[in-house]
């Protein structure tokens, strides 16, 4: 890397307009932080949610479970993935804040339409936009953190907005559950204004709710001072971050191999958890809901928000690696409980088993992204984490939902054999994950001395 070329440096023409540097008080990151995670937490909420109606979806609009698994996968991932592209450059390069109200607003219409929807065209488009307006949110998110937190801090600050993962989710699979106790969701409803829709498609329209609020509460940020700038025009050249990231090949090809398949293993698993226990155990839609979500809401977060003190802890200790050390350790502690939860012979002991492969499952997704910051120029940061995103998003998101589908389709052939489907899928992705963070560790080590060698030479601030 061409270190010379990296400096602190003052806003230039064209960015969005920043704070004093140093003006960002303890209290009011941690007011970001958290309006930013109750974001997450609702576009986790618009996308999770399908996975618990599954089977009134499937059988009011005529649907297989690889069309599903295409609705709850690629519409949603590859157009999330894509646009996270462009969307992450423009993070780099304008107002954060304003990115992520416009994408906010986007995919919430965007989920009222699937709602509205009643053929597989309709919610494949529908579900597309949803990713798209998704997109804007975390490339932006990720950048804004760094920016607001101390450097020691961010593992923490970045799991804890991680947290909307679980949260999200958990209430997805909670409200869905409460929901079958008192309608059946694949009948008719006539309610005022909205008129005569299926109990499934108010679903989407309640978890639309949330976002003005959350918008509300937006309005009230200001852009923050971006730290430790590429000091060249005041816009970093697509040319120049792909130098940079080429400098850096083994580590990001690692750190992002390694992860993806982590989250094709998670992804695939909270899609079809709900069906394998349905089923599998003949388990109640409501009972799984109930179940899920309140196990996702609790160990979710702990795991998560462990997994950051963790990560920060080990780097004070020298540990340059830390957070990509947490997570292997963590993926590989995961296996015996993700092989086993589907293999149990009842609903009760695949649920004990699951609740430790939850809560070790969650740990890497908030330091995950926190190691790419931490080795990375500032103007680089939204670029790095919206191609990030692609990737674990594509392998994660995009086929997670769809290869178990296939393999329970056109392997086993027969919806009574997910459990296999869910063993073969999730245990060979953690391998892999396994593998790859392995081979990452010194190659991490290797960035992260590199860059604070840079912070030293320039005297600039992370």
């Amino acid at each position: 890397m061409d270190t010379t070329l990296v400096t602190q440096a003052p806003a230039q023409a064209g960015d969005a307009t920043p704070v004093k540097a140093g003006a960002t008080s303890h209290f009011y990151a941690w007011y970001c932080l958290f309006i930013l995670l109750g974001i997450y937490v609702n576009s986790f909420l618009d996308r999770s949610i399908l996975g618990l109606l599954v089977g009134p979806i499937k059988s009011t609009v005529g649907l297989t479970d690889s069309q599903m698994g295409f609705l709850m996968g690629p519409a949603f991932a590859v157009f999330y993935t894509i646009a996270g592209l462009p969307l992450g450059w423009l993070a780099d390069r304008m107002s954060r804040l304003t990115l992520i109200a416009v994408g906010q607003l986007f995919w919430t219409l965007s989920t009222v339409s699937f709602g509205l929807g009643g053929t597989w065209v309709h919610l494949a488009i529908a579900r597309c936009c949803v990713g798209v307006g998704e997109a804007s949110l975390t490339p932006s998110a990720y950048s804004l953190i760094s920016d607001l937190f101390d450097p020691r801090r961010i593992g923490r600050a970045l799991s804890i907005y991680g947290m909307g993962i679980y949260v999200g989710s958990g209430l997805a699979s909670l409200i869905g559950g409460l929901l079958t106790k008192g309608y059946k969701l694949d009948q008719v409803y006539n309610l005022p204004i909205i008129g005569e829709h299926l109990g499934w498609q108010l679903v989407f329209f309640i978890v639309a709710i949330p976002t003005v609020p959350l918008t509300l509460l937006l309005l009230t940020l200001r852009e923050p001072a971006r730290k430790g700038r590429i000091a060249t025009t005041g816009k970093v050249p697509v040319s120049l971050f792909f130098n940079y990231a080429k400098t850096h090949k083994g580590t990001l090809l690692c750190h992002t191999f390694g992860f993806a398949c982590l989250a094709l293993s998670g992804y695939g698993t909270s899609a079809w958890i709900p069906e394998f226990f349905i089923r599998t155990h003949g388990w109640t839609p409501a009972r799984v809901g109930t179940s899920l979500g309140l196990a996702t809401m609790i160990l979710g977060p702990i795991g998560i928000i462990t997994g950051g003190w963790l990560g920060d802890f080990l780097l004070q200790k020298g540990y340059l690696d830390s957070k990509m050390r947490v997570s292997l350790f963590a993926a590989i502690l995961w296996l015996p409980f993700g092989i086993l939860c589907p293999l149990m012979p009842t609903g009760e002991s695949s649920f004990y088993m699951l609740l430790p492969a939850i809560f070790l499952s969650s740990i890497h997704w908030g330091i995950a992204p926190a190691a790419l910051q931490e080795f990375m120029p500032n103007q680089m940061r939204g670029q790095v984490s919206a191609l990030y995103l692609f990737v674990i998003n594509l392998i994660g998101l995009g086929l997670g939902p769809m290869v178990l589908a296939l393999v329970t389709d056109k392997i086993f052939k027969s919806d009574q054999q997910i459990h296999y489907s869910l063993l073969l899928t999730t245990g060979t992705a953690t391998v892999l994950a396994i593998i790859a963070l392995s081979l990452g560790l010194p190659r991490l080590r290797k960035s992260r001395a590199m860059y604070e060698e840079w912070l030293q030479r320039s005297g600039s601030k992370a």
